[in-house]
């Protein structure tokens, strides 16, 4: 088959898994068995002469040709959106920015950035998604989204180590945060000793992609006892309003704790930083993206501001 001939579904279908990562996630998304999945994928690569994705046991990654077609397809399938658009009497979506976030952006940061661009670029449509850090990458990387926010820590690299590499800007760095019940003997003072975290209850979640939970402070010289574990930041607060245990957050997070929680930093060992990413590909934005990504500058300065 020559590849003028590959469908729309099978451009579509490979998005999907450049984006979800494995061939599972793609399917679940796209409501489809994994077989069907795996069919639209090998009659692209037949079409296409070449592999266009490295199988790996962790999931699934893009070959040379591979970005091609992705970026080549991600065009073809954005025209083919715009146009059923019009067709069907529509406004066109010229003006609209598809943003992604880490969860712990979303409390604050975001809200502040999406109503100042209400106020001063009405016309502007912003649409979000929350994912984790490598989720959103793969969103980039796919044309699924235009900006995402990423969070990071020590020794800060990269995202990924595609090419051509993401166009990163760092919006905050700040240390991590501990949240304490407001009744906690450890809330009575400014600050919390390292040392005193020993033999505390933890509220912890699992970091994707990672052997280690987040919640617990880094760095402990003991097997923490994890009392309870969810994922959601907003949970983890009010788990901790109830007295349930200890949890960390990033400084963006502190608007967002319920009453009954004291944030505080921690004295003692090596500062935890955590910086939070403003990235795109490499390309230039355009003037709506460029807008927002003003916008959710802005905001990262103001809650970058001392507390």
């Amino acid at each position: 088959m020559d590849f003028s001939d590959v469908s729309l579904t099978a451009l579509r279908v490979f998005r999907e898994v450049a984006e979800r990562g494995t061939f599972t996630a793609a399917a679940t998304a796209l409501g489809y068995t994994q077989s069907a999945v795996s069919r639209q994928i090998a009659s692209l690569e037949r079409a296409a002469g070449a592999e266009l994705l490295e199988r790996r046991r962790e999931g699934v990654r893009l070959t040379a040709a591979g970005h091609l077609v992705l970026r080549r397809a991600t065009t073809v399938l954005d025209q083919i959106d715009a146009t059923a658009r019009e067709l069907a009497g529509l406004p066109a979506q010229a003006g609209t920015v598809r943003v992604g976030w880490i969860p712990s952006a979303g409390a604050a940061l975001l809200p502040r950035a999406v109503t100042a661009l209400r106020r001063s670029h009405p016309a502007i449509t912003v649409t979000t998604r929350e994912g984790t850090t490598p989720a959103l990458v793969r969103a980039l990387r796919a044309g699924s989204v235009d900006l995402a926010l990423l969070a990071t820590a020590p020794p800060f690299r990269p995202p990924d180590t595609e090419s051509p590499p993401l166009t990163l800007q760092t919006l905050t760095e700040r240390s991590l945060r501990l949240a304490v019940p407001a009744a906690h003997p450890l809330a009575r003072g400014d600050f919390v000793d390292v040392a005193d975290l020993r033999g505390q209850r933890w509220i912890a979640g699992p970091s994707a992609g990672e052997d280690k939970l987040m919640g617990v402070w880094p760095g402990l010289d003991e097997r923490p006892e994890i009392a309870h574990t969810a994922r959601d930041w907003l949970a983890k607060l009010h788990l901790v309003a109830a007295g349930c245990g200890l949890t960390t957050v990033p400084v963006s997070l502190v608007p967002a704790a319920p009453p009954g929680v004291r944030v505080l930093p921690v004295r003692g060992g090596p500062q935890e930083q955590r910086r939070l990413l403003l990235a795109h590909l490499p390309a230039r934005l355009t003037e709506a993206a460029s807008r927002v990504a003003d916008a959710l500058r802005t905001a990262a300065l103001d809650a970058d501001a001392p507390l």
